[in-house]
C-alpha cells in the first residue's frame, strides 16, 4: 500500500480542515463550524460548513462531503495520490517510503489492533467472573457499578503470571505478537514471557477512533512497586500521544459539553458519571504538547483541573510552560483548583456535582494563573526587584510564537503591575500635595466641574452614545468593505464597548460574506439607523481617509493605527470600571490615584495621532500628515 491508513491518520491529525479549506474559501466561525460560500456552486447564501472536531466538510448544496484528502481532488482535480503529498508537506512530514517492509509494519499494525481488542474482552470477562471477585469488591467501594463497569469496559488482569497468555494462545495468538502488543513482559533474562497485568483492575486506552491501543492497570495490593502500570510503547501505544477517554469526550465536546482534564482514571469516569462527559486525562505524565494539540482540536479553551496541594499546582505551573509557546488567538486554557486534599472523584462522592459546578465555574485563565505563580510571595519594594518581575515577565511573553498574543500578554502584564505597584507608588506622589491626620478615613477629592474624571460611568452612569472611535471603524468598512478579506479574523474578534456597535460589525461581516462584487453592502433595516450614525460622526476634514474615494494604502494606514488605538482604549475602559469598581469598595487614596491614573491614559489615547511620511500621497494629498 502506497500510503498506510496510520500515515493519512497522521495527516489528518496535524491539519485541522479548516485551515485546508480556509486557504480556497472564505470561512466564519459559527458556533463549533465553519461557514462559508461552496465552492462548488455560485450562492448567496453559505450553505458550505467544516467541522473540525469530526475532520470533515460538507456542501449542503451540491452534496458533497470529504475529509482533506476529498477537498483537494473535488477543488483541484488532483489525484489521490497528489493530494497526499500535498498535504503531507503541508503538515510537515516526509512521505512513506513504498517498501514490502512499510507494508508489513502496516499489516503488523492491524494485527496489533486485534490482539489488544481481544485482551480487552479476556480482560472484561475476567472480572466478571469468579476470579474477579475481589476486584469488583474493589470497584464497588469506589462508587464503580456493574453499569458504570460495562461503559468504560473496566476489566481485571488474573494474579496468574500466564492467564492471559494462555488464553490468547488458544485464540490463535502468537507469544511475539503478545509481546509487541505489549501485553507480555519479555527480554533478557526472561526465560519465558509472562503477563505484564496482574491482580490489577483493567482500563482500556483508546485512540481517537475508538480502537483499544493499550492499558492502564491499577494494582489492588498496597505493597506492590507500582500502583499504576501503563502499557510501555509499542507500534500503537504512545503515552505521551493519547488522552484516556478522549474518543468519548471528542463526541461530548462536539454535542456542547465542556472538555476538563482531570489527573486519574477513576477521576475522569467519577466525572463522566457525574455529567461532565467532555472529561479526559494524561496517562499518569505531565501534559505533553501532543496532548495539548489533541485537546486543542475539541476545544478553543479546554479546563485542565488539579488537586489542590502543592502537587496540583506544580503540574499546574509546567502546563502553563508547555502551553505559552503554542497560544493563538481564542486558543488558550482554564485552570480549575480543587479543595486541598480532595481529587474530583472525592468531591463529587462527598459534595455531589454542586460542588464540580463551583470548582469549575472559579476556573481561571491562563494568564492569570500565570501572574500568580510569578509574584506570589514576591515583594516589589525596591526598583530592582520590580525590574526583575519585569524581565522575567518579558522572558516568558518572549516564548509566545503568536505576534498579536504575544502583544496582548505584553498589555495584560503591563497593567496588572501598574495595579499591583499603585499604592507604593501612589504614596509617595501623594505626599507632597496634602497633609492630613493618618487616623482620619481617607475622601477622595471631588473633580471640578467640567473635568474629564467628573464625567466618568461611575458619576454619571454611564453613556449610551456610539463611541467616535467605533463609529469610526464602522464607517470606514462600510466604505471600504476589502478590508474584511485582508483583516477578516482580526475584525471578527474585534471588541466593542458599545452593543449597537458590535452587532453593526457583525451585520457588515455577513453582508460582506453574500455581497457579489463590488455591489454595496446590504444590511438589515435594523442595522440601518444605527449606521446613519456611525456615518455621521465621521468629519471629511479630520476623518478622510475613512470615505470611499481614499487609495487603499492610505486606509491602510490609517485603519491600523486606528484599530490599535480602538484596542488600547477598550481595554483602558475595562480598566476605567475595575478602577472606579474598587474606588468604590475601598475609597482609598490608592484607589483614587488609580482612577484618575487610568483616565489620563485614555485622555491621551483619545488626542493621539501619527506622523506618517507618505500618508496622503495614494490619495493625491501631501507627503506627511497625521492619521
Amino acid at each position: 500500500m502506497r500510503f498506510p491508513p496510520s500515515f493519512l491518520d497522521e495527516i489528518r491529525a496535524r491539519l485541522p480542515v479548516s485551515d485546508v479549506v480556509g486557504r480556497r474559501v472564505k470561512l466564519k466561525k459559527q458556533g463549533r463550524e465553519f461557514a462559508g460560500l461552496s465552492p462548488f456552486n455560485p450562492e448567496k447564501t453559505p450553505s458550505f460548513f467544516v467541522n473540525d472536531q469530526k475532520g470533515f466538510y460538507h456542501c449542503f448544496s451540491s452534496g458533497k462531503h470529504g475529509d482533506v484528502f476529498d477537498f483537494l481532488m473535488e477543488t483541484e482535480g488532483l489525484p489521490f495520490g497528489e493530494a497526499v503529498e500535498r498535504l503531507a508537506s503541508m503538515a510537515g512530514l516526509p512521505l512513506p517510503e513504498a517498501t514490502p517492509e512499510a507494508s508489513a509494519r502496516e499489516e503488523r499494525r492491524r494485527t496489533l489492533h486485534e490482539v489488544l481488542a481481544l485482551a480487552a474482552n479476556h480482560f472484561e470477562d475476567t472480572l466478571q467472573g469468579r476470579a474477579g471477585a475481589k476486584a469488583r469488591g474493589y470497584l464497588s467501594d469506589r462508587g464503580l457499578g456493574p453499569a458504570t463497569q460495562k461503559r468504560f469496559r473496566i476489566g481485571y488482569g488474573a494474579p496468574d503470571r500466564f492467564h492471559l497468555k494462555e488464553a490468547l494462545g488458544k485464540a490463535g495468538i502468537s507469544v511475539p505478537d503478545m509481546v509487541e502488543a505489549g501485553l507480555l513482559v519479555a527480554g533478557e533474562g526472561i526465560a519465558v514471557p509472562y503477563d505484564r497485568f496482574r491482580d490489577r483492575v483493567m482500563f482500556p486506552i483508546t485512540d481517537l477512533k475508538g480502537r483499544v491501543v493499550g492499558f492502564g492497570g491499577r494494582a489492588l495490593e498496597k505493597d506492590v512497586q507500582a500502583k499504576y502500570l501503563n502499557s510501555p510503547e509499542t507500534p500503537l501505544f504512545h503515552k505521551g500521544s493519547l488522552l484516556y477517554n478522549g474518543f468519548s469526550a471528542r463526541a461530548a465536546t462536539h454535542k456542547g459539553a465542556r472538555l476538563i482534564a482531570v489527573e486519574g482514571y477513576v477521576d475522569v469516569i467519577a466525572m463522566v458519571e457525574a455529567g461532565f462527559e467532555g472529561a479526559v486525562a494524561p496517562l499518569g505524565t505531565a501534559l505533553t504538547e501532543d496532548q495539548l494539540q489533541l485537546l486543542w482540536r475539541m476545544a478553543d479553551e479546554p479546563t485542565l483541573l488539579f488537586d489542590g496541594d502543592k502537587a496540583g499546582r506544580r503540574a499546574a505551573f509546567r502546563a502553563i510552560d508547555v502551553a505559552l509557546p503554542h497560544l493563538k488567538p481564542g486558543k488558550s486554557l482554564t485552570f480549575g483548583t480543587l479543595p486541598e486534599g480532595q481529587d474530583p472523584d472525592d468531591l463529587i462522592r462527598r459534595s455531589g456535582r454542586e460542588a464540580m459546578d463551583d470548582v469549575l465555574a472559579r476556573a481561571e485563565p491562563l494568564a492569570a494563573v500565570l501572574w500568580a505563580r510569578e509574584t506570589e510571595h514576591l515583594s516589589l519594594d525596591t526598583p530592582e526587584r520590580r525590574a526583575a518581575l519585569e524581565a522575567r515577565l518579558a522572558d516568558l511573553v518572549a516564548t509566545i510564537a503568536d505576534e498579536s498574543v504575544r502583544r496582548y500578554y505584553r498589555q495584560d502584564f503591563n497593567d496588572r503591575m501598574r495595579r499591583k505597584l499603585a499604592p507604593a507608588l501612589t504614596a509617595s506622589s501623594w505626599s507632597g500635595t496634602r497633609r492630613r491626620d493618618p487616623r482620619a478615613p481617607f475622601s477622595p477629592p471631588l473633580a471640578p466641574k467640567g473635568t474629564e474624571l467628573g464625567r466618568t460611568p461611575a458619576i454619571t452612569g454611564g453613556a449610551t452614545a456610539l463611541p467616535r472611535n467605533e463609529a469610526l471603524l464602522l464607517f470606514c468598512l462600510l466604505n471600504h468593505p476589502w478590508l474584511l478579506d485582508e483583516h477578516g479574523e482580526e475584525i471578527a474578534a474585534m471588541p466593542f464597548a458599545n452593543g449597537e456597535a458590535a452587532r453593526l460589525c457583525r451585520a457588515i461581516q455577513d453582508a460582506h460574506m453574500l455581497a457579489d462584487g463590488g455591489e454595496p453592502l446590504a444590511l438589515p433595516p435594523e442595522m440601518e439607523e444605527v449606521a446613519r450614525r456611525a456615518r455621521a460622526l465621521a468629519n471629511p476634514r479630520m476623518d478622510w481617509p475613512s470615505y470611499p474615494d481614499t487609495g487603499r494604502e492610505d486606509v491602510r494606514l490609517w485603519w491600523r493605527q486606528r484599530t490599535a488605538l480602538h484596542l488600547k482604549a477598550y481595554a483602558l475602559s475595562r480598566e476605567l470600571r475595575d478602577a472606579e469598581q474598587h474606588l468604590g469598595d475601598d475609597p482609598s487614596e490608592a484607589n483614587f490615584a488609580w482612577l484618575r491614573d487610568v483616565r489620563e491614559r485614555l485622555s491621551a489615547i483619545e488626542g493621539t495621532e501619527a506622523l506618517v511620511e507618505g500618508f496622503g500621497a495614494a490619495s493625491g494629498r501631501a507627503s506627511a500628515r497625521s492619521i
